[in-house]
């Protein structure tokens, strides 16, 4: 099992695409979440969505044994890895979930979908937020997670 979270931190003028907020990914074995550290681990959200889309996208589709990411202006860090039976999702304390890629995905999807609602269409990172989704969605098996984009 394995959940994202996306969020917008408060307090932030009228949104846009390069709002910081957090990202909390939650698996069986445990949390790795941006908020609450010193230094600071909020990032850029809309554009570290893009980011990790557009470097999970390759990743799921080749036989690649690992993927480091990293979110836009900050040291947040995710690697997953392929292990026996499908991936591993961890960041710098240990593996947090172990997973298959279209639970991955899927996981993903939902909640860069669920963010992408309070995104402006008219936005500078609303065309690159539609592409990447756009060429994310072949990726979840249907009926895993929402279809709709904004």
């Amino acid at each position: 099992m394995i959940t994202f979270q996306f969020t917008v931190r408060p307090d932030q003028a009228d949104p846009h695409g390069f709002d910081m907020g957090d990202m909390v990914v939650t698996g069986d074995l445990g949390t790795a979440d941006s908020s609450g550290h010193v230094p600071d681990r909020g990032m850029m959200i809309y554009l570290s969505v893009v980011g990790l889309l557009d470097a999970l996208l390759p990743f799921l589709r080749s036989d690649t044994r690992s993927l480091t990411y990293s979110g836009a202006d900050t040291s947040f860090k995710l690697v997953v890895r392929r292990a026996r039976g499908g991936l591993s999702v961890a960041d710098e304390n240990g593996v947090i979930a172990r997973t298959t890629a279209a639970e991955l995905a899927s996981a993903v999807l939902r909640a860069a979908e669920e963010l992408g609602r309070s995104l402006p269409r008219q936005d500078p990172v609303a065309s690159d937020w539609e592409t990447v989704l756009t060429a994310f969605r072949p990726l979840v098996p249907d009926g895993d997670g929402p279809r709709a984009g904004r």
